[in-house]
């Protein structure tokens, strides 16, 4: 309600103001302010804060202040969250000409997260959009630079290697605020059309490697025996060397002692050298030693046994 006061012979109203709903108002427009003007970032977000639509600073997590809305407004973007997207599910995509101009059918996913949040909302319009371009450019340009070998076969994650560094140079050009964490290759397949002539060459370098493999486990193993073997073989000769050589010694001194002997007494030396020999020659035969000067050899030969005599041996 307004009071009136009457001044002359003018009447002027005076309106009176509620105490209560002005406490009321305050009230609302603190908690509003408080509100708006704190704000909580989570432990796997970082907060993007804008000042009349601008990026001024970008906060960690925890509890953070920034000016009421209109002023500033936050943009709280996963960080930590790894995304993925895949290029070449369907047929556009996928085809692919290689180096030595075959045409491949290859499928690529590539996981991604954020490392700069102001970057990453604000450069780029469609950042998803803008990795999967870039993504098949990159597959292009590294299967383009190859053989159709290389994808098929062992060269596979050299390949994923240069397109994991390609797109990652390409989406820092770009200013994207990307970091991309792995680049694999899902299938790499030729077309319908000539599928079996590929896979009867994929069979015939199974097969090579099957052939080079068992060849080299022949390797390892003959060449340790040979090995083994010629080195046995050595030892031997070392010992024969050995042996030989000890009983050319033997044989030597023996040789200059009987000289010695023979040169003190050589009839008796001859004889005893004679006899020796004689035993050695014939080890299994009795033998008679008979003077030259006995005429008549009948008293000693053996008559009465024949089967004996026929085996025996007259030495004069």
């Amino acid at each position: 309600m307004a009071r009136k006061i009457v001044v002359g012979d003018q009447e002027i109203r005076i309106p009176t103001f509620n105490i209560g709903g002005l406490a009321l108002a305050f009230l609302f427009l603190g908690a509003w302010f408080v509100m708006s003007a704190f704000y909580v970032v989570g432990p796997d977000e970082e907060g993007v804060v804008r000042r009349f639509g601008k990026w001024v600073r970008t906060e960690s997590s925890g509890l953070n202040f920034k000016f009421p809305y209109p002023i500033e407004k936050v943009d709280l973007p996963k960080v930590t969250q790894v995304k993925e997207i895949s290029v070449g599910k369907i047929l556009k995509e996928a085809k692919m000409l290689t180096g030595d101009e075959n045409i491949l059918l290859v499928e690529v996913r590539v996981q991604y997260k954020i490392k700069d949040a102001a970057q990453y909302l604000f450069n780029v319009v469609n950042v998803e959009e803008t990795i999967k371009d870039a993504t098949e450019s990159a597959l292009r340009q590294t299967i383009g630079s190859h053989p159709i070998d290389d994808p098929l076969t062992e060269k596979k994650a050299e390949i994923m290697d240069e397109i994991h560094a390609l797109l990652q140079k390409m989406l820092d050009d770009y200013k994207c605020g990307i970091d991309v964490r792995q680049v694999q290759l899902q299938d790499v397949n030729p077309p319908k059309e000539v599928d079996f002539a590929f896979k009867d060459v994929q069979s015939a370098r199974e097969q090579k490697e099957q052939l080079i493999n068992k060849a080299l486990g022949y390797q390892n193993d003959i060449i340790p025996k040979a090995r083994g073997e010629a080195e046995q073989m050595i030892r031997e000769a070392e010992a024969y060397r050995e042996e030989r050589t000890k009983r050319a010694e033997g044989d030597a001194s023996r040789f200059l002692s009987v000289l010695t002997e023979y040169r003190k007494a050589k009839d008796v030396t001859e004889k005893r050298l004679y006899l020796e020999t004689m035993e050695q020659i014939l080890p299994e035969m009795e033998k008679v030693i008979l003077d030259e000067k006995v005429g008549n050899l009948l008293n000693l030969l053996p008559l009465g046994n024949l089967d004996g005599a026929k085996k025996m041996g007259v030495q004069k």
